[in-house]
């Protein structure tokens, strides 16, 4: 796989994801956006084990036992997964979407690439600087709150924090991708497990998550913007790094902004339009500047080479 259809791969995923949000403003669900949160990402993970479980019927599949000896980005990539999803709604709701969705995809790039280089010592470069400056600058216009929003320290907080929990589940996806690991079956764990710690809010909910409108609703948030649009992610991570990767998630507000005006309507002003400009040169330099990351496995001197993902591959996920 080249680098360039790696990057396209996530630049796919981030454009699924990014239909979520104006979905689910059209779905107007009379839930907490906390519980379709957990419903989405537990039907997604759901659809990504039958997905295994057949493969594994028709001799297609790598043995699931492999994943033990890759716990601990297993495990990290799971609870980035609850985490996050906990994290973000809540945040919303205390400081309106603008401004929650600013904070943690201005912060999301840059935690990423941080988290790449502390934890593998992957280089950074002046073209990721270059990329990641002029989509973080075009993604805060775009997406700068307006005078009516609600700086809430609280959700400031956790925005950041989910800006974080992006970051680890990325680094950690890259690692179980160089390592080998089956990742069909790795992402239907993370995303069940993350699931499962929104089982409180999916609680509260109740029927409400059955009714018509709300299966609906699910029925594309789960198998699209999740199941598919977590293995387009990792697919894609094969070849770019992760670093890359957080800046080119950027394309995820890109796609809301201009979904809000074709299905809801919204109207830009003057600077969020410059910053959608800024987001996708952003996202264009890196896309064309985006270099493979050496395995993290060969900077330890461990074992090298990532196993080729099964068919069918093309993370998570985050928003």
């Amino acid at each position: 796989m080249s680098r360039r259809y790696g990057a396209f791969l996530i630049l796919a995923a981030a454009a699924l994801w990014g239909t979520t949000g104006p979905v689910q403003v059209l779905a107007r669900l009379p839930v907490a956006p906390a519980a379709v949160g957990g419903m989405r990402i537990l039907t997604g993970g759901l659809v990504l084990l039958a997905w295994t479980l057949v493969r594994r019927a028709t001799g297609r599949s790598a043995p699931s036992g492999r994943l033990r000896r890759h716990w601990r980005p297993l495990l990290a990539a799971s609870c980035a997964t609850g985490v996050f999803q906990a994290a973000y709604f809540t945040s919303v709701s205390r400081t309106g979407a603008a401004l929650a969705t600013a904070i943690v995809f201005g912060v999301a790039p840059v935690a990423t690439g941080l988290a790449a280089w502390v934890i593998g010592r992957s280089p950074l470069g002046l073209g990721w600087a270059a990329s990641t400056a002029c989509a973080v600058a075009g993604c805060i216009l775009l997406l700068r709150p307006g005078h009516g929003s609600r700086a809430d320290g609280v959700g400031v907080v956790l925005a950041v924090v989910a800006a974080a929990c992006y970051a680890v589940y990325t680094v950690s996806a890259k690692r179980l991708a160089e390592d080998g690991a089956a990742m069909i079956t790795a992402v239907s764990i993370t995303l069940i497990a993350g699931g499962l710690m929104l089982t409180p809010w999916l609680v509260i909910a109740g029927p409400g998550l059955f009714s018509g409108r709300a299966l609906l609703t699910v029925a594309w948030l789960g198998p699209v913007t999740t199941a598919a649009a977590y293995m387009l992610f990792v697919q894609g991570l094969r070849t770019v790094s992760a670093a890359a990767a957080g800046t080119l998630s950027l394309a995820e507000p890109l796609v809301a902004a201009l979904a809000g005006i074709g299905l809801l309507h919204e109207h830009l002003a003057a600077p969020a339009v410059i910053g959608c400009g800024l987001l996708a040169a952003g996202l264009a330099f890196a896309s064309l500047r985006s270099r493979p990351e050496r395995s993290l496995d060969r900077r330890v001197g461990a074992t090298a080479g990532s196993a080729a993902c099964s068919p069918g591959c093309g993370q998570t996920a985050q928003g």
